[in-house]
């Protein structure tokens, strides 16, 4: 299918600040996102793997969802990690927050995380310190690591799947609020590979579980609050490395050792995402601090749109 994603990157960067009517469809429904993380690309069990095969554990991040039990999503005042199970086992009490669970145990999966970034997506005439893709270049405003073997398949077939469900895509959306019909999203036809992972075959595949609700005490709380430590990343990461797909069950072995290598991570990725939160709090925005922040530290490079 073709899109028009030239100095766009609309599913790459959470632009709502620049939007009059800030569309929120990510948290719709009875199980919402407790980060504020936009558009987080989910990643599958082999691409978690992949990223920390590469060194890029410290790339990726979690998202789990609290669910709905009473009409309320907020966190209550019972005790954290009590493990107590809801709706019988669709949720789990974790530092107050009723948690969406599969079996009883917290339901997550694993993104890209998005730190602040200088830039000027979906038209816009000035850059903007937005919360961005940690792999999409703030210049070029493409995605350094697209064609490679890491590559999300997410990423690849997007907006097939949004086409395939009757489910608005971020090309619409751009449209709606800077441009016209057909500026973005030029074809809307399903495209062949747009298959879907949901319902019980996601389990274990892209939708992970969490075996030890207790382990998640603090952790869950640091989440909500936007503040997951390394450690606390690195606990979700691993447990979707050693998941079984298919099951709630996750390979002990397989967890220990990609815990070790996601907590020894330091990337490219994971040191610009610290300078870039640095920088977001003292710097004016300009796209051009990408050649230090990100290539000199050896960050892949774009080939541009000519």
């Amino acid at each position: 299918m073709r899109v028009n994603c030239e100095g766009c990157a609309g599913c790459c960067v959470d632009w709502r600040a620049l939007s009059a009517t800030p569309d929120d469809h990510e948290r719709v429904g009875p199980d919402r996102p407790l980060d504020d993380v936009y558009n987080l690309v989910p990643l599958t069990r082999d691409e978690v793997r992949a990223f920390v095969d590469a060194g890029y554990g410290d790339a990726l991040t979690p998202r789990v969802w609290a669910h709905d039990v009473d009409g309320e999503t907020d966190a209550g005042s019972d005790e954290t990690g009590d493990g107590r199970e809801d709706d019988g086992g669709r949720s789990v009490r974790v530092d107050g927050f009723d948690v969406a669970a599969v079996a009883g145990r917290p339901a997550f999966f694993v993104g890209l995380r998005k730190p602040p970034k200088p830039v000027a997506p979906v038209g816009v005439d000035d850059a903007h310190w937005l919360p961005t893709c940690a792999f999409l270049d703030p210049e070029s405003l493409q995605c350094r690591i697209h064609g490679d073997d890491l590559y999300p398949d997410e990423c690849a077939t997007y907006p097939g799947r949004n086409l395939l469900l009757d489910v608005e895509t971020g090309c619409e959306r751009v449209e709606a609020e800077f441009g016209a019909p057909g500026d973005r999203l030029v074809e809307d036809a399903v495209p062949d590979d747009a298959d879907p992972l949901l319902g019980p075959q996601a389990v274990g595949g892209k939708v992970f579980a969490h075996p030890d609700p207790a382990a998640l005490s603090g952790r869950v709380e640091r989440i909500a609050a936007g503040e997951p430590t390394a450690a606390d990343r690195a606990e979700f990461v691993a447990t979707a490395a050693g998941a079984s797909p298919g099951t709630v069950r996750r390979n002990d072995d397989a967890y220990r050792e990609y815990r070790e290598r996601a907590l020894d991570a330091d990337s490219w990725v994971g040191q610009a995402i610290d300078d870039w939160t640095d920088r977001a709090d003292r710097d004016p925005p300009d796209p051009g601090l990408g050649e230090a922040v990100e290539d000199d530290r050896g960050a892949p490079g774009t080939p541009g749109w000519d």
